[in-house]
């Protein structure tokens, strides 16, 4: 992926809030807590983390999302 806009260290709710289109990609991989106020400074490895879910894949979604939008 030429343009990695997302990385697992951002926190969650800055990456909703610069590309509302990855909420989705969260609420798929099983990443609900996007609303919730430790989205706001938990990072997106962290999130997966606590929900057992593996961070490299959602990160290649996200940035699929983001670059998707970006394009268009």
């Amino acid at each position: 992926m030429p343009d990695r806009q997302v990385t697992k260290e951002m926190p969650i709710g800055d990456v909703v809030r610069k590309f509302p289109e990855t909420i989705p990609v969260f609420m798929k991989h099983g990443l609900h807590c996007i609303g919730c106020a430790v989205a706001a400074f938990e990072s997106i490895a962290e999130g997966a983390a606590a929900h057992g879910i593996q961070v490299d894949p959602l990160i290649d979604d996200l940035n699929t999302a983001a670059q998707e939008t970006k394009t268009e």
